[in-house]
């Protein structure tokens, strides 16, 4: 608990950003998708990068925890104040600083929300290509901190990709940029690479300078249904595989589409028991031959129907089944454990057959869904805070699940991020040398510990 004192002279720190201190205001910054909560001690509503120095200058030499927020979208409790402590909000910093169509780059503050970006491109013919489920509603920012990706990844790569350099706040109140504004830059360490996806822990990234692609002048939607989720996990790895890769290829697993069919959500026949979303994008002239191409890999393959989308409300149609999916999974179980577990495209077939095998022999629910194009499934066990035997039973499931994924060559996490959720695992997946070198880098960044402590990575060991 911070005393009255401390609030007051914080105040007079950051000078005219807004500090909350009121319990009821507090709440609203206590949570994020996980659902799990820790109420901070203060929050600090941030204009401008000058404001995020005083705070971080101020907190640093008082030994206060400081978290950095965007929108609060995140599912790893990567925003959560572990320990109380300052929030630090970059949501009133949302300025698009500029749109240069010539060099196709975008200057944007932390707080502009992904969504809005977008928007503002389209006049341009410009767009960003990474595009999480949460566009509507997260932050540049937060996409840099977890280094977020969506379906366009399959084709386009993740945050990291389309990023130029960066503003940030080191947490004794510096301010480093690092990067340009062009794509070839290979002058000292790339700091920039380093900042992004290190979830708030080494710095706090108050702008950025994005790369930007030109709008597909046209796309073009598919549904593919297969008899067994093997059946579409062997055709995905085929699609990728061979000819022009799709721009995105979604996936949805046995369990997803009983949940999907329970709901009155879609109507389809008995046998299929999998199914594949896919879109190609290109300009007029080649999109429907690339369509084409596409329709005739999955219909030589094992697909039992291939249905494409004549035009947008047919495309429409085709997607509704993943957009309401979240809705539905908050219906049927009072919570569900989301990971994002990513493995090569090739072991998409046994990634789904252990899951199926754990689920079975747990009696857990699992349904699985997500970005198959690149090997990255969306894993959600639906369980009830309520049973304790059930409860007691996910750690041992999470053990198995990362077990399983790393022993296929795959990551914990494919753009989700580590937070809170998964730090405990981390050691499992990084190679010792490496562990020890990123919580040195930790320890040099911050060395008083203050920035988003709990996070990321596992303490060091004494």
């Amino acid at each position: 608990m911070l005393n009255k004192t401390f609030l007051h002279d914080l105040q007079q720190a950051i000078g005219g950003a807004t500090l909350l201190s009121h319990p009821a205001e507090l709440e609203s910054y206590a949570w994020d998708n996980t659902g799990v909560r820790f109420r901070p001690d203060a929050v600090v509503l941030a204009d401008c990068a000058e404001q995020v120095a005083a705070t971080l200058r101020f907190c640093q030499a008082a030994g206060i925890a400081v978290t950095p927020r965007g929108a609060g979208t995140g599912n790893v409790g990567g925003a959560l104040p572990l320990h109380g402590g300052v929030v630090l909000s970059l949501q009133r910093m949302n300025r698009i600083v500029e749109i240069n169509r010539q060099d196709r780059i975008a200057v944007v503050e932390a707080g502009v929300v992904n969504a809005d970006l977008q928007q503002a491109l389209k006049p341009f013919g410009l767009y960003w290509p990474p595009d999480p489920t949460s566009a509507r509603s997260c932050t540049l920012g937060g996409n840099l901190a977890m280094c977020a990706a969506g379906a366009n990844a399959v084709r386009f790569g993740v945050t990291r990709d389309w990023v130029l350099g960066v503003e940030a706040v080191l947490a004794d109140g510096r301010l480093l940029r690092s990067g340009g504004r062009t794509s070839k830059n290979v002058v000292g360490y790339d700091l920039t690479r380093l900042l992004i996806g290190s979830e708030g822990t080494l710095a706090v990234i108050t702008a950025t300078t994005l790369a930007l692609a030109p709008l597909p002048e046209a796309r073009r939607s598919l549904r593919a249904l297969f008899a067994s989720v093997a059946a579409a996990a062997d055709a995905v790895t085929q699609v990728m595989a061979e000819g022009e890769p799709p721009a995105v290829v979604e996936f949805l697993d046995q369990a997803t589409l009983a949940l999907l069919r329970r709901s009155g959500s879609l109507t389809l026949p008995d046998q299929a028991q999998a199914m594949l979303l896919l879109e190609v994008c290109g300009s007029q002239a080649t999109v429907d031959q690339l369509a084409t191409e596409l329709e005739q890999r999955l219909k030589s393959g094992s697909a039992l129907a291939v249905e494409r989308a004549a035009n947008d409300q047919e495309a429409n149609k085709i997607w509704q089944a993943r957009a309401v999916l979240s809705p539905i999974l908050k219906k049927y179980a009072p919570k569900r454990i989301n990971e994002d577990v990513v493995v090569p495209v090739s072991q998409l077939a046994p990634l789904i057959a252990g899951l199926e095998q754990l689920s079975h022999e747990s009696g857990v629910p699992i349904v699985s869904f997500g970005h198959a194009g690149n090997g990255n499934l969306h894993v959600n066990l639906l369980v009830n805070p309520a049973d304790a035997a059930v409860m007691a039973q996910v750690p041992m499931l999470l053990q198995r699940l990362f077990g399983l994924v790393l022993s296929l060559h795959g990551s914990l996490s494919g753009e989700h991020g580590v937070g809170l959720q998964k730090r405990d695992f981390v050691a499992q997946e990084l190679d010792p040398v490496a562990l020890t070198l990123q919580q040195q880098i930790k320890a040099l960044f911050d060395p008083a510990g203050i920035l988003n402590p709990g996070k990321a990575l596992p303490p060091r060991l004494p």
